[in-house]
C-alpha cells in the first residue's frame, strides 16, 4: 500500500446512494499520466444526475457545478465510486452532493476520497424553460 492511500484511506458513506462505478483507462489520461480532469468532470455529471432526475419527472440541465474539489490523482484502472445525495430541492432547482471514492488497482478492498463536488440541475420543459418540480419523486 502507499503512502497516500495509508493517510487517506476512508469508508465509504452509508448516507450517501451509489449511483455510478467506472474503470478509467488510458484513453482518459492526461499529459501526465493520470485521469484528466475533465473525464472526471463528465463522469460526476453523469452520477449527478440520478438522484434529480427521479424528481424532475422529464428534461432536466446542468444549471451551476458550485464546488469542484480534486483532492487525489486518479489513476488508470482504478474502480471509481460515486456517491450523491440530495442537498436541496426547490421549485426548479434541485442541489447534489457527490463524493467520488477510489479502490486502487493494486489495494483492493482499501478506498481514498479523490473528489467531491456540489452540482445543480434545473428541470426544463421542451422549449429549455425552467419549469416546476412535481412535488414527490417519480416511481
Amino acid at each position: 500500500m502507499s503512502e497516500d492511500s495509508r493517510v487517506h484511506e476512508v469508508h465509504m458513506p452509508t448516507d450517501h446512494e451509489l449511483v455510478l462505478k467506472v474503470i478509467p483507462m488510458p484513453a482518459d489520461c492526461n499529459a501526465n499520466g493520470d485521469i484528466f480532469g475533465g473525464w472526471v468532470m463528465a463522469q460526476v455529471d453523469l452520477a449527478g444526475s440520478v438522484l434529480p432526475a427521479r424528481y424532475a419527472d422529464g428534461r432536466m440541465a446542468t444549471v451551476a457545478v458550485n464546488e469542484f474539489i480534486f483532492k487525489q490523482p486518479v489513476r488508470v484502472g482504478d474502480i471509481l465510486s460515486f456517491f450523491a445525495t440530495m442537498v436541496r430541492i426547490g421549485r426548479t432547482s434541485m442541489t447534489v452532493k457527490v463524493e467520488v471514492y477510489a479502490e486502487r488497482f493494486r489495494s483492493q478492498g482499501q478506498y481514498i476520497k479523490v473528489t467531491e463536488a456540489s452540482l445543480t440541475y434545473v428541470a426544463i420543459d421542451d422549449n429549455g424553460k425552467p419549469r416546476p418540480i412535481p412535488s414527490r419523486p417519480a416511481a
